[in-house]
């Protein structure tokens, strides 16, 4: 969009020009480490290594979400409900990475239905009795979603607001392991270190506050709290996109070098199309609250059939200047 650009590293312009001199001259390190990782994320990750274990680790049938927007004081019209979800079915396999991507559908109130789904052990659970009735299904809930929630945990968005600015590191990295009886004493305590250490953080550390940390180092802690529990599938919700893009592409080397040690299976939900090429083994586009098209992520971002796909991909900036796409775009009927 720009004509001319300017490079600012730790509060100072480092380098400024014409964005096309910037672009194919730069000159000072931090511009070409910046320019490296947008690079880096037109195309597949070389740390990716391809699934192939022959059975799901977690499947879904039929999922769906339903909306139902507050109705205004005043308002004498009820607002139409919106299904953000609507009849979607997916497997992810063992050590999979399979990327979400498509429309934002954003409300202020609502209640999910959870038909019934393999839970990420293997075993088959109904949800959806327990899903209206809290009071009764309390004890059935607590015991059947237990151990569940204990394999698939989540990565927040927000590197900020998802760490409690009360706690310390280890208590927000610990309180998980109290909780479930895990570890105590000097054990809970290796354990901590041990997680830090794991994502990249001097061990040290762990009885400083969050506000003591940039906001690349607030994601790592939350990536060691959601592997407290040695998880089998991790939920990743926009998880790079609050960040720079050279700590983005860290992040996401991140985790796919623990996916490696550890064997882990991602749902990577995302705007980015370039983050999901290069960390995704498939792809899901979603439009309208269904799944319009699901395959390998190289075949999604190059060759898409569905016209919703094409229009999304179509619409991705490219970050070179002299290669704009404004002429070359797809464009997609609401």
């Amino acid at each position: 969009m720009a004509d001319d650009v300017a490079v600012m590293y730790r509060g100072r312009i480092v380098e400024a020009g014409p964005v096309d001199e910037v672009f194919h001259g730069a000159r000072h390190p931090y511009t070409k480490r910046l320019l490296n990782s947008v690079l880096k994320l037109e195309r597949t990750s070389e740390l990716k290594q391809a699934s192939t274990a022959a059975d799901p680790i977690l499947s879904v049938r039929d999922l769906g979400k339903l909306y139902q927007p507050r109705q205004g004081f005043l308002s004498r019209r009820p607002k139409t409900e919106v299904r953000a979800v609507d009849g979607v079915s997916f497997e992810l396999m063992a050590g999979e990475s399979l990327g979400i991507v498509g429309e934002r559908v954003g409300q202020d109130h609502a209640w999910p239905a959870y038909p019934p789904h393999r839970r990420a052990d293997g075993r088959d659970s109904d949800l959806s009795a327990c899903h209206r009735s809290a009071d009764r299904c309390a004890g059935s809930r607590q015991s059947g979603l237990r151990g569940f929630h204990q394999q698939v945990r989540l990565i927040f968005q927000d590197p900020f607001a998802s760490l409690n600015p009360r706690m310390t590191v280890r208590q927000i990295i610990a309180d998980l392991m109290v909780v479930n009886h895990i570890a105590g004493g000097a054990a809970l305590d290796a354990r901590v270190s041990e997680l830090l250490s794991m994502v990249g953080l001097d061990p040290a550390m762990m009885e400083r506050y969050p506000h003591a940390f940039s906001g690349g180092q607030r994601q790592r802690i939350g990536i060691a709290r959601a592997l407290a529990l040695n998880p089998r599938v991790l939920i990743a919700d926009e998880a790079t996109s609050a960040l720079d893009v050279s700590i983005r592409s860290q992040m996401l080397d991140l985790l796919l070098e623990l996916q490696q040690r550890l064997g882990l299976s991602f749902l990577f939900i995302s705007h980015d199309i370039g983050v999901v090429r290069y960390f995704c083994d498939r792809v899901a586009v979603m439009r309208h609250g269904k799944i319009v098209e699901l395959g390998p992520a190289e075949t999604i971002c190059t060759a898409p059939e569905h016209p919703y796909t094409k229009a999304l991909i179509s619409a991705v900036p490219h970050p070179d200047p002299r290669q704009k796409r404004m002429r070359t775009r797809t464009r997609l009927d609401a």
